[in-house]
């Protein structure tokens, strides 16, 4: 949990707001929910790992000596996503498009681009199985990535189906499915190898991790998507469901922005014990997880309504973008200038309304102002004066502006650019135009 600083702040909400247009762009409306839920509403949501990690709320009151808790940080958006949709199911359309950026809460081990306290950026289509749904989802997450300049980002993508026709041809016991699949889901963080160590010591038959691992070599091998699902769908006949919904979000992402960057991947798993369909994960190199992911939860929403509502969403990692973002010195220029275009100098020792008044008339004309709030003493004019050009010249701010004794007199305004020490004269009625077509 962190503190962000002016700049992190910018850079923050310069994101945010690409998101955020990206997905209206979309039909995708806001929502909000609260950073506290119950307990029950968030247990057995994420599965034995994920529920490890919920930031849990003793009971308070009559109630704290117990040491229980009934109380909770959010730990990600889709769960309170599926208790709106059953709550509000009547005053909510058909097709309920969302999008909603808000922190969650993991009580996880901090690394780099992980935290205990982060934003994501969610976004989900409610009441259709269409998988054009699906195609939106990656398009909207593409669209994202590409406006804030990324070019390398690959759209990994499975089927939760898929997996359990995989785990059910090799006889895999139902008891071990979650971990089972929780070490696939770490392929791309401990190598096959590992995931092959990981596999036997939950004591799978060398046989059935052999099987496993021998069926992803050969899918490498192939040269194309569709050379991959039809491998898939020889060794895996109970998977034909899920090849056939790939197939479509496949042939429907070639048409969309997301086209070029998704691409099959049958290791890919998905912590998340609630999905239940295809499942994505957004990928770039050099980093130690994902920039996003999601997938489709039908069953979800049920858990809370009792009646099955389709689903699908995606989320993006702010944290993770912006460290990204940083490293490879993404943000605009701008994010790191000044917070203030122009700063106001107090020249008199009596003056300060003069000033203020003069500050009031450039923020009215759109500028974003600085008044430098002590005005100077009568022995320590001079100093005071110059201290004040030094301290906007630390501050990054590019313009001063001055009304002295000759300018008061005249009606004007001296505006000096900071950077060259040039000072320009301008009628006080013209000024604040004059330094909108400087900056």
């Amino acid at each position: 949990m962190r503190d962000f600083l002016p700049e992190d702040v910018r850079r923050r909400r310069y994101v945010i707001g690409v998101v955020t247009e990206v997905y209206e762009r979309y039909g995708f409306e806001p929502l909000e929910t609260p950073s506290v839920e119950n307990l029950e509403t968030l247990q057995g949501k994420y599965g034995e790992e994920g529920d490890r990690l919920i930031f849990k709320i003793l009971k308070r009151g009559e109630g704290a000596q117990t040491g229980q808790a009934d109380l909770a940080l959010r730990y990600d958006l889709t769960v309170p996503l599926a208790r709106v949709a059953a709550e509000y199911r009547g005053k909510l359309p058909k097709f309920f498009k969302r999008y909603q950026v808000q922190p969650v809460w993991r009580a996880d081990r901090p690394q780099k681009g992980r935290f205990r306290e982060f934003y994501q950026c969610d976004v989900d289509a409610i009441g259709s199985k269409s998988t054009a749904v699906e195609a939106e989802l990656l398009a909207a997450a593409a669209d994202v990535l590409s406006r804030l300049g990324f070019t390398d980002f690959t759209i990994r993508l499975n089927h939760r189906q898929l997996l359990s026709a995989m785990l059910e041809t090799w006889h895999v016991p139902a008891e071990q499915h979650a971990t089972v699949l929780v070490a696939l889901d770490k392929l791309d963080k401990v190598g096959l190898d590992g995931v092959k160590g990981d596999l036997l010591a939950q004591g799978l038959p060398a046989g059935t991790v052999d099987a496993m691992t021998a069926l992803y070599a050969a899918c490498l091998l192939c040269c194309t998507p569709e050379s991959v699902l039809d491998l898939i769908g020889e060794a895996l006949p109970a998977a034909q469901s899920a090849i056939g919904e790939l197939r479509e979000i496949l042939a429907l992402s070639a048409v969309t922005s997301a086209a070029g960057t998704v691409r099959l991947d049958l290791f890919l798993a998905r912590g998340l014990g609630y999905y239940t369909g295809a499942i994505f994960e957004i990928a770039v190199p050099d980093l130690a997880g994902s920039l996003g992911g999601g997938g489709r939860y039908d069953n979800l929403i049920g858990m809370f309504s009792g009646e099955d509502v389709p689903a699908c969403g995606i989320s993006l990692g702010l944290e993770r973008m912006l460290v990204v973002m940083a490293e490879r010195n993404m943000f605009p220029p701008s994010l790191v200038a000044s917070a203030a275009d122009v700063m106001v100098v107090q020249w008199f020792a009596a003056k300060t309304d003069l000033c203020l008044a003069l500050a009031t008339e450039f923020r009215a004309a759109g500028l974003r102002v600085e008044l430098y709030p002590e005005a100077p003493t009568e022995d320590n004019q001079k100093g005071a004066i110059v201290k004040q050009f030094q301290y906007a010249q630390a501050r990054g701010i590019p313009f001063a502006a001055v009304i002295g004794k000759p300018e008061l007199a005249a009606g004007t305004v001296s505006v000096r650019t900071l950077a060259t020490r040039q000072d320009d004269s301008r009628p006080r009625a013209d000024v604040a135009a004059y330094l909108k077509t400087k900056i």
